[in-house]
């Protein structure tokens, strides 16, 4: 029963068996973590958000040796070596790819013209109807619940207005950890669920021992909302650095900004030109303010701190609402496998009544 119900408009035009989506976290989905969640059914999209070309390209191609089953790369449609990658994106033949801010028809219009899906995430439904505009092929609306930078709007509510909006498959985020929120979605009218702290806190995830302890530790309350990592609203696990950030001067802050810029330049290879060029685009793209362009390369730089170095009383740890209700590490498979059984016995509940 589950598979014939669960076959739905997003899982067939993705080629996964299961209308599941894992997202792409910086730091986070690696090769082997797309993969596993590829090969367990579901749909994995790769983070090369922070990544130069050449890294992209190299992550890319390790999917394809890791897997055969259709996979997503994400990146920044503003970042240095977007074009590059856009490239990699078709010569490999990923079936879809992701991204959030600024999104450039030229960009667009050249993964279309490979048969590549476009899967932007938004977080209103005026941006939805935007994005299918400029051609999107399928829309994943996260809402307020999310981890990262995320909206006000719950995702309940968010949903219902996204799926009147367009009439392209919708995948609901924000909230979701089990089948029977699959099934909830579903019943919205939804195609399917996107799920990034989920998959986060799974055996294949490289997130570090110490980092996954502070996330196994937070409950439903210690997941705010902030906007002092980079000026723009993001929901993070609570931890001495964020008490630190929401407690410094504006030139504190400043002053740790352009640290982290000097930083990224040098993790991403990019020129000052380039980062300046990068930096207006989003300022005019998103309407960023002067204050959020400056800090626009503090949250790559202080999630890697806790993602990547095992620090996550010095790094930014993004999250969704969701850990608090997570205690557990299984593999991306044996977490699908729990997900569809538990989806089966809520169908199965509701065809009782």
């Amino acid at each position: 029963m589950a598979n014939a119900t669960l076959d739905t408009p997003l899982s067939r035009s993705l080629g996964c068996r299961y209308p599941i989506i894992q997202t792409a976290m910086g730091w986070v989905a690696t090769p082997e973590l797309v993969a596993a969640t590829c090969n367990a059914g579901a749909f994995g999209f790769l983070a090369c958000a922070t990544s130069r070309p050449q890294q992209a390209e190299a992550d890319i191609r390790k999917v394809t040796e890791l897997t055969d089953r259709p996979f997503g790369v994400n990146f920044l449609m503003e970042q240095p070596g977007a074009a590059e990658i856009v490239d990699a994106i078709v010569r490999y033949g990923a079936k879809a790819a992701s991204y959030s801010r600024s999104p450039k028809r030229e960009f667009i219009d050249k993964l279309k013209a490979a048969d590549i899906l476009c899967v932007p995430t938004v977080g209103a439904a005026r941006h939805a109807e935007k994005a299918v505009e400029l051609g999107a092929d399928i829309i994943v609306a996260q809402g307020g619940e999310g981890g990262g930078h995320t909206g006000i709007v719950p995702t309940s509510l968010l949903l219902p207005q996204v799926i009147d909006a367009v009439d392209v498959p919708v995948a609901a985020a924000g909230g979701f950890h089990s089948g029977q929120g699959l099934v909830a979605a579903l019943a919205y009218g939804a195609d399917g669920i996107a799920m990034g702290t989920r998959f986060m806190l799974t055996a294949e995830s490289p997130v570090p021992d110490p980092t996954v302890d502070r996330y196994f530790k937070a409950s439903v309350m210690d997941v705010p909302v902030t906007t002092q990592v980079d000026g723009l609203p993001q929901r993070v696990v609570r931890n001495e650095l964020v008490a630190e950030l929401e407690a410094s001067s504006s030139v504190a802050l400043l002053i740790r900004a352009l640290r982290s810029a000097l930083e990224y330049r040098k993790l991403s290879g990019a020129s000052i030109g380039e980062l300046i060029s990068a930096a207006f685009s989003m300022r005019k793209n998103d309407k960023l303010t002067r204050s959020q362009m400056i800090m626009a390369a503090n949250a790559p730089i202080l999630i890697k701190r806790a993602m990547v170095e095992g620090v996550p009383s010095e790094g930014v740890l993004p999250s969704g609402q969701v850990t608090g209700v997570i205690d557990d590490r299984p593999t991306c498979a044996e977490l699908i496998e729990r997900l569809m059984t538990e989806a089966d016995g809520a169908l199965a509940r509701l065809n009782q009544h």
